[in-house]
């Protein structure tokens, strides 16, 4: 099952974010909308957000930073990221694949 803030394409998921930087840490906070909100506390400045979007999502779904990509939105709050078959699901999200 999906829902409008992720789906899954084979063993990828993608996900829809609403980036919030210079956030006191990084986390995720819920939902806003149809996406998924993730706080980062990088500056959007010279790309430091996604790159520190990228790390943080590599270390909660425990693959490398080479197996996450942002797909679209880069260079806005909202992103569409797509995550390499995540090996583990960070708790407080319904990410099932049924």
């Amino acid at each position: 099952m999906n829902a409008p803030w992720y789906n899954w394409q084979d063993e990828d998921l993608i996900l829809r974010c609403h980036l919030q930087p210079k956030a006191s840490r990084d986390e995720i906070s819920g939902l806003h909308g149809d996406s998924v909100k993730i706080r980062i506390a990088a500056p959007p400045i010279e790309g430091r957000a996604n790159a520190a979007l990228v790390k943080f999502l590599a270390k909660t779904f425990g693959v490398a930073k080479r197996d996450v990509s942002i797909i679209s939105g880069e260079l806005g709050r909202e992103k569409r990221v797509r995550i390499h078959a995540p090996a583990k699901l960070p708790d407080g999200l319904d990410l099932s694949s049924d």
